[in-house]
């Protein structure tokens, strides 16, 4: 799917369909608020309520790991868009719960989809790290923005259900940008030339699946809750919570350009685990707010740090394969863990309190963080750059940190044995050579 995607228009598309994947997400603590307020819902039928959304989109991210190549990126995005906006504006149009519930999981469908296409064209580029970066920049400023605006627009669970319903019909434009079906002319020829062959690095992969579903698990669980410990333990109001939401994502924009201006200078390991490690602190820091100093201290940093740790995630799980089938089942495994996340948090925090619901989050990130790590110090598939081996032994010279888009058949890879190269004899030439001696190689000789 992914190396069909060409060009600076495609990953303007790509960009704008990883925010409109993204944003349901990036609202689901005023969404979960919305939905408990507008439909009189409890606290954990609310967190099922956006569970079940999320789960929707996870469950489109893995089905569309092994089928997205068939489909197309441009379908499967104008699908998922599609799904997306009806899902989310007939759930915004009815105060009916069951017809809610089944235009959230319409809509996590077409979340998830849109994410997964994105995310599968974004390995697909010679930068997948910048690439994830730009799109992390684009949904936080996007969710900022709409955290300040929504506020303003009423009460009820309608407005950021639309919100998101309306950023997927703003997006359906340029899907026009990306690559048609596996049919369309052309693309037959660049899906025979395309590389094939089983799943690689599939320890590394599945334990850094695994690991990015804890992860977002124990974010998603606070992120989810984030909004009623701000009205009830820090007793602020609900336009002021949206201030410190709209200036955590501010704080999370400013991360994720410095992640894009850092790059793969101190490569993927430092980044995830002390980050990791700072994010922990952090959702201890917000579960114990009692106060706006501390709870807008915790939120601003926790939002600052979590993206840049998430494109390092995306950007090592791009670089694991250039096809660009880790990259959708690591972000689905994400996905899966945001969908659970709400619930858990729920749960935890009436068990609890918030801030025993900190403690364990914070313990469970700390776990996570040593196996991720550990990804990405030894088993981050790196292409070596074509030409750096230095050709009489050694150790391979250059690595491009995070470009997945060589094929594998002709780029060595990290750790792969370097080719022999063969010294044998030649005759001594003659002094003065006959330029008639020489002529041009045809394909038709053999010898």
């Amino acid at each position: 799917m992914s190396s069909r995607l060409r060009g600076s228009g495609a990953l303007v598309a790509l960009v704008a369909l990883f925010t409109s994947g993204y944003l349901a997400p990036y609202l689901l603590p005023t969404v979960v608020g919305r939905l408990a307020s507008g439909l009189g819902l409890g606290p954990s039928q609310a967190g099922l309520v956006g569970s079940v959304l999320l789960l929707g989109s996870s469950a489109a991210g893995f089905t569309l790991a092994a089928r997205g190549e068939r489909i197309g990126p441009r379908t499967a995005a104008r699908a998922g868009l599609l799904a997306m906006a009806v899902g989310y504006g007939s759930a915004a149009a009815t105060h009916a719960v069951p017809l809610v519930v089944a235009g959230a999981v319409l809509g996590g469908l077409g979340s998830g989809t849109a994410t997964a296409v994105a995310a599968a064209g974004i390995a697909g580029r010679r930068d997948p790290h910048r690439a994830s970066t730009l799109g992390l920049l684009t949904v936080s400023a996007t969710a900022g923005a709409l955290y300040l605006t929504l506020p303003h627009l009423g009460g009820g669970h309608a407005p950021p259900l639309l919100a998101i319903a309306c950023a997927a019909a703003l997006v359906w434009p340029l899907t026009g940008r990306l690559a048609g079906s596996p049919r369309a002319r052309g693309a037959r020829t660049e899906q025979a030339a395309s590389p094939t062959g089983p799943l690689p690095y599939r320890r590394a992969g599945a334990v850094l699946a695994g690991g990015i579903l804890c992860w977002s698990l124990a974010q998603n669980a606070l992120w989810g809750v984030s909004g009623r410990i701000g009205l009830t333990q820090a007793g602020l109001s609900e336009v002021t919570v949206g201030a410190v939401f709209a200036a955590a994502l501010g704080a999370g924009l400013a991360g994720v350009t410095a992640a894009g201006a850092l790059g793969s200078r101190l490569g993927r390991a430092v980044p995830i685990g002390v980050g990791t490690a700072v994010i922990g602190a952090c959702v201890l820091l917000s579960s114990a707010a009692g106060s706006l100093a501390s709870f807008a201290t915790g939120e601003i940093l926790w939002n600052a740090v979590y993206p840049v740790v998430l494109s390092y995630l995306l950007g090592l799980a791009a670089s694991l394969d250039p096809r660009g089938r880790w990259a959708v089942l690591v972000g689905s495994a994400s996905s899966l863990g945001v969908a659970c996340g709400p619930v858990v948090g729920s749960l935890l925090s009436e068990s609890a309190g918030y801030t025993g619901m900190g403690v364990v989050l914070c313990a469970l990130l700390l776990l996570v963080a040593v196996p991720m790590t550990a990804v990405a110090r030894h088993a981050s598939g790196r292409p070596l750059v074509p030409g750096s081996v230095r050709r009489r032994g050694g150790a391979p010279a250059a690595v491009l940190a995070g470009t997945a888009s060589a094929t594998p058949a002709l780029v060595p890879q990290m750790g792969a044995p370097e080719q022999p190269v063969t010294e044998f004899p030649v005759r001594a030439a003659r002094r003065r050579a006959v330029k008639s001696a020489f002529r041009l190689a045809r394909p038709s000789d053999r010898g």
